[in-house]
């Protein structure tokens, strides 16, 4: 296949959660959004920028407008901050037109809130960086969000298309699983489902016998 390694980007905008992430070695970038920002209490540009020093990867900062003139003038100061900053655009008409521009101009994008195939399409064609697919909300309604993945990673490989695929709204351990076994190209999670991922009762344990018959021999 030849395929690329995947990526893992840490879904926050609390910057002590990205400081003790980094540390595991395996952080590729960060997304963020207007929520998971307000969430720290601070202005967005701040936040950006502090993020930017700690990980040297694609970092996410979404546009607030939802008109294209808005994005385009939002977009812009948001790339200012540093090279790997990432527009994130919404997809809707003003979004997609909007993933043109920067396309066009040289600036990354990753367009957010991705719910079906033609969507993705839409995206890939303008020129989009990323794509993101939300599978949990998905899977909330009753919908399969991993065969929307597998749609799409099919339709881009159809074609050639090189925006990758990111998945987002990722819920649990399995979504990760199941992102990696179709070749999603990048998952972004909170920090709590990262460091699911590291765990298993067995491990544990194992650990524990292990520490337990070195202390009985030391004794």
């Amino acid at each position: 296949e030849g395929e690329a390694p995947m990526q893992f980007f840490l879904d926050t905008g609390i910057v002590d959660e990205i400081r003790q992430a980094a540390k595991w070695g395996f952080i590729d970038g960060v997304t963020t959004n207007p929520s998971l920002i307000a969430k720290s209490g601070r202005k967005q540009e701040d936040v950006i920028r502090e993020i930017c020093e700690i990980i040297d990867g694609p970092i996410s900062a979404e546009v607030i407008a939802t008109d294209y003139d808005g994005m385009i003038a939002e977009g812009r100061e948001l790339a200012k901050i540093h090279d790997n900053v990432v527009i994130k655009l919404p997809l809707t008409e003003d979004g997609i037109a909007a993933t043109k521009w920067f396309s066009d101009n040289k600036i990354k994008t990753n367009v957010t809130l991705c719910f079906s195939p033609n969507q993705a399409l839409l995206a890939a064609k303008n020129g989009a960086t990323y794509i993101s697919p939300f599978i949990g909300r998905l899977d909330d309604i009753g919908h399969d969000g991993m065969a929307l993945i597998q749609e799409i990673k099919e339709i881009y490989l159809n074609y050639g298309y090189t925006t990758e695929v990111l998945g987002a709204s990722i819920r649990h351990a399995t979504h990760v699983r199941d992102a990696a076994l179709v070749g999603c190209d990048v998952a972004t999670m909170p920090i709590n489902v990262m460091k699911s991922l590291f765990k298993h009762p067995l491990t544990d344990k194992g650990l524990a016998a292990f520490l337990a018959d070195h202390q009985k021999a030391n004794a």
